[in-house]
């Protein structure tokens, strides 16, 4: 089969397409044929070595933590899930991924794709959609009428964070810049704030939840704008849980799981046309280089995704 694989920490240039085995699954495993996957920061974090710590992996690496696709083969284990079936997931950051005609993932780690959207759109939701998820519901616990802010609205988990909150019934403020206020707003915000025009920390206080995907300042910001007995949920470093403390404020930061449950919500809630994935680009596979670059430099709207069945 036909791979993009990394055999040392590098840039974009240690991105080799490559022939490999097609992989076997074991007992509890299912065999996936990739018709589409997608580009997220943390494939080329780990590309670049900026997450060896966190996520410790050994060459060759075939990236590529999202995939949408049809079982080929199931591992005897395996009684869920059948050969033919159409499925979507995340495959755990430290094994061999997505960017490859196929991909061994762990039946309890795949949901059913959505009906209502083909492959290539499928491939955009996992990562993206299960972090904005566990941000907003398991760790953020957002109820119904709460006040919720999301920075990066208009980015890969921003854009799913939006819609979710909007579908909980929640109040909706998100930063993004001028360009993306109308995309943004489509997507259910109540608010908008042009993060390069405005401080939002003069604007906004006594709210409920922050999702912070961006850290740094803006997550020490975040800080000044929640009411006391808030939560601030972060998808990097907390950075300033002592000030945290101090103001009676929940500063915590995840990683994401991949829950089968969650995503047949997800997926249920993209087939009654609640949610959608936006996507900014579609390439191909061998174009993964230059997909990764384009996410690294940033002010990317919603998921790159890279086309692999067809070809």
């Amino acid at each position: 089969m036909r791979a993009i694989r990394i055999h040392e920490f590098g840039g974009p240039e240690v991105l080799k397409l490559e022939e490999v085995p097609i992989p076997r699954p074991a007992a509890d495993e299912v065999l996936v044929s990739v018709h589409a996957t997608s580009v997220n920061p943390v494939d080329w974090r780990i590309r670049s070595g900026q997450r060896k710590e966190k996520f410790p992996v050994q060459f060759p690496l075939i990236p590529g933590w999202d995939v949408s696709g049809v079982i080929q083969e199931v591992g005897e284990g395996v009684q869920r899930l059948k050969v033919g079936d159409e499925v979507y997931g995340r495959p755990y950051p430290t094994k061999n991924g997505a960017y490859a005609e196929y991909v061994i993932v762990p039946a309890d780690e795949l949901g059913k794709k959505p009906e209502r959207i083909d492959h290539i759109h499928a491939a955009a939701v996992p990562l993206a959609g299960l972090t904005a998820w566990q941000g907003l519901f398991d760790h953020g616990q957002l109820k119904e009428g709460q006040r919720v802010l999301i920075h990066g609205a208009s980015g890969g988990v921003g854009t799913f964070a939006v819609q979710f909150a909007k579908w909980k019934g929640a109040y909706v403020i998100g930063t993004a810049s001028e360009k993306n206020f109308e995309l943004v707003k489509s997507l259910g915000a109540d608010e908008v704030i042009d993060y390069r025009q405005e401080n939002f920390w003069e604007r906004l206080t006594n709210l409920d939840l922050v999702f912070d995907t961006i850290g740094g300042e803006t997550q020490r910001r975040s800080l000044d704008v929640l009411r006391p007995g808030g939560r601030l949920i972060t998808t990097l470093k907390p950075e300033f849980v002592e000030e945290a403390k101090t103001r009676n404020i929940h500063l915590e930061g995840y990683t994401a799981q991949s829950y089968p449950e969650q995503l047949e919500t997800i997926a249920m809630l993209i087939d009654e046309g609640k949610v959608k994935p936006v996507i900014y680009k579609v390439m191909e596979l061998e174009d993964a280089a230059a997909a990764q670059q384009m996410s690294e430099g940033g002010h990317v709207n919603g998921k790159i995704v890279l086309k692999v069945a067809g070809k």
